[in-house]
This record gives C-alpha cells, sequence and structure tokens, in this order.
C-alpha cells in the first residue's frame, strides 16, 4: 500500500490558473529506480510553454505529438528538482536512502511539481552539491546543463570575446559565469537596464543595455555570439562576429539530449557549482500552494535568473 502526496496537475492547456493542487497515489519505485522525497523544484520558461502550450511555429507539430494533441499527455509539469532519497529499489548502488540528490526530469516525464517523484538510477541524478541548498541545487539544474551544452559547441578559447544576448535570464546567468570563470573568455553581456547590475555581479567584463544599444552595429568584434533566449535576429547577430566566429543560439545548439550524456552534463556542472565557478541566482521563491502565483510572474517575461518552488512544508530557506 502506498501513501497519498501533494502534486500540482493540469489537464488542460491554458493560463495560470488550470494548474491545480491536489492528492495523488505515491509513485513506488521499480528494482532500478530511487524514490526523491521532492524539497524543491522549479518553475521553468519550459513548464510556461508546456502549460500553456506557446511553442516555437516550427516545432507546433511535434510539440503536440510529445505533448499531447487534445489535452497534456503528463499531468505533472517541474523539469527539475532537488530532495533527498527516501527509497531504493532492490537493485540499486548508486545512492541510498537519505541522499541529498538534484536531478533532470526531462527525460522521465517530468514531476518535480510533487511531494515524491521516482527516477531510475542511471538518470540524470546526482548527489547535491554540498555548498548548495536544497533550493539552490533545483534551480541549478536546467539552465546550467543547457548553459553548458551551448557554450561547448563555441569552442571557447581563453582570451576570446564572447557576447551573451539575455544574460540575466536562467540560460544568461549560468552562461555569463561559465564563460568567464571556467572557460576563460572575456564576456559581454546583453540585458535590460534593470538587470545590468546583477549581469556586472556575475563577472561580466561589460555589459549592454538592449533597450537602448544595438551590439551588432558595433561591426565584427566577437568570437562567439549566444543568444540564451532566442530573442536577436540570427543574421544580424553574425554581424557582430569575426571571420570563423560562432554564433549560437539556445533553441538550435541545446539538442542531443540523452540520459547519459545528461548525466555527464549534471556531473560536470556539478563540479563547477562546487568550485564556486557558477551559482545560481534566484529571483523569487514560492511554496508549492503558490504555484499559479509563480506561473504568473514568470509569464511577464521579466524574471531575473530562476524561480524556485518550495515543496516539502519545511523546505524555506534550505
Amino acid at each position: 500500500m502506498t501513501g497519498q502526496m501533494k502534486a500540482v496537475i493540469y489537464t488542460q492547456y491554458g493560463p495560470p490558473e488550470v494548474l491545480q493542487l491536489t492528492r495523488i497515489e505515491q509513485p513506488t519505485p521499480n528494482d532500478d529506480e530511487v524514490r526523491i522525497k521532492v524539497i524543491a523544484t522549479t518553475v521553468t520558461i519550459g513548464d510556461i510553454r508546456m502549460r500553456s502550450f506557446t511553442v516555437p511555429r516550427a516545432q507546433w507539430l511535434f510539440a503536440r505529438l510529445y505533448l499531447g494533441i487534445l489535452k497534456p499527455r503528463r499531468a505533472i509539469l517541474g523539469m527539475e528538482l532537488a530532495g533527498e532519497i527516501d527509497a531504493v529499489g532492490k537493485n540499486v548502488t548508486r545512492f541510498k536512502v537519505g541522499d541529498p540528490v538534484f536531478a533532470s526530469t526531462f527525460e522521465v516525464d517530468f514531476g518535480g511539481y510533487a511531494e515524491y517523484k521516482c527516477m531510475p538510477e542511471n538518470g540524470a541524478l546526482a548527489l547535491k552539491p554540498n555548498n548548495l541548498s536544497f533550493v539552490e541545487a533545483a534551480a541549478a539544474v536546467g539552465g546550467g546543463i543547457t548553459a553548458l551544452r551551448c557554450l561547448r559547441k563555441g569552442h571557447i578559447q581563453p582570451g576570446q570575446k564572447v557576447l551573451i544576448y539575455g544574460a540575466s535570464g536562467a540560460v544568461g546567468t549560468n552562461a555569463v559565469q561559465m564563460a568567464r570563470n571556467h572557460f576563460g573568455a572575456n564576456v559581454t553581456g546583453v540585458c535590460s537596464s534593470g538587470n545590468m547590475s546583477l549581469v556586472k555581479s556575475l563577472g561580466a567584463d561589460a555589459v549592454l543595455d538592449y533597450t537602448q544599444e544595438d551590439f551588432s552595429r558595433h561591426g565584427p568584434i566577437y568570437d562567439v555570439v549566444f543568444d540564451a533566449v532566442a530573442r536577436f535576429s540570427p543574421a544580424r547577430a553574425r554581424t557582430a562576429l569575426k571571420p570563423g566566429g560562432i554564433y549560437l543560439n539556445v533553441h538550435q545548439h541545446s539538442g542531443g539530449r540523452s540520459g547519459q550524456t545528461m548525466l555527464q552534463e549534471l556531473l560536470s556542472l556539478k563540479e563547477l557549482l562546487e568550485s564556486g565557478k557558477v551559482k545560481p541566482v534566484i529571483d523569487r521563491c514560492y511554496p508549492l500552494e503558490q504555484i499559479v502565483e509563480a506561473h504568473r510572474y514568470v509569464n511577464q517575461g521579466h524574471k531575473k535568473g530562476n524561480v524556485a518552488i518550495w515543496v516539502a512544508q519545511d523546505a524555506a530557506g534550505q
């Protein structure tokens, strides 16, 4: 017999109000799975798009087939989480009960908006970085993996000039820190005026206000241009590249995911987090009971870094 748990579900596409806090059966781990007591999760742009079914036109058909033609195929959103292992299948060797972990749920039908989540032990799941709270660890996963995957495709060398457009978002805040502290680049961040001090504090050598200045008019300056929000014209962005420079777009260059690849990326991200080269930026935190309000806020399109959700009752401040 399993008990019940709180979870946020959605049974139709639409505004934040389609999200419903309810009680459902707790999952039971299979022999090769662990069950995680979820302490924190997040509201990502991906969650917003799935909930509202607002996807790029080129991805519309695939998204309908993947997410559900008439209604959502997966009732529980939540693309990343952090928590503690509370049960293990009989064949599990990587983890034990009580282990603090963080994970991407992208390959396991999402599910972070619930008190418990089962995952295969060889999935994108790792011990939580010791220097991060559960809330910080949950917020580190999606934007961190995406930024690292994209920047690696830029083959960045120390001293090269890298521009990051959308530098104050979940991917952008990670990308600024990684480009500067891990790859050794000279980093220019592009964001709104209200976020310039944040981006500067993350290590950017220069920060441009996109409402006042068009970086593409400066001529061929950069070795790499990374559009971390996919909102700037690729043709214009390429005018800012030196000969042989590399253009990166978060929609075009963040693919190629698989379970083992994501696990290795998560482990690489963990090293960067534990070394202090990257630290998650958290804008706001909400309890699970306020998930509708959290989605409304992210819907506005002005969040700085990440919006986290406390799932466990005592998660505040962890």
